[in-house]
């Protein structure tokens, strides 16, 4: 079974097409947020065996260890990301229901 399940992600606001896109998008800020931790220990590397850290050990470990997707829903389930719904737009039907009372 898979936890968080989609119904304690979406909490009825969303459907399961707006969740997987969250996602994405998530894991991708994720994946970038990776990337940056992982080119600052670089270049905090003086050279030294002797002296410098390991790479692995200036990385946070939740973004090294496990994969982007998993972060990103544990983020979601957390609250960390929140899915912003764009405002729903009316019916086209009311804007007919409208033209016809004003006679046109």
């Amino acid at each position: 079974m898979l936890y968080p399940t989609i119904e304690e992600l979406t909490k009825g606001k969303c459907n399961r097409y707006e969740l997987a896109l969250a996602t994405a998008k998530c894991a991708r800020l994720v994946t970038n947020e990776y990337v940056r931790q992982h080119d600052a220990a670089e270049k905090a590397q003086t050279g030294n065996k002797e002296t410098d850290r390991p790479i692995n050990t200036m990385i946070d470990r939740e973004l090294r260890d496990e994969k982007a997707v998993k972060v990103a829903v544990n983020h979601l389930y957390e609250g960390r990301y929140v899915i912003e719904l764009a405002p729903e737009e009316e019916p086209v039907q009311a804007e007919a229901e409208t033209a016809e009372a004003d006679g046109e």
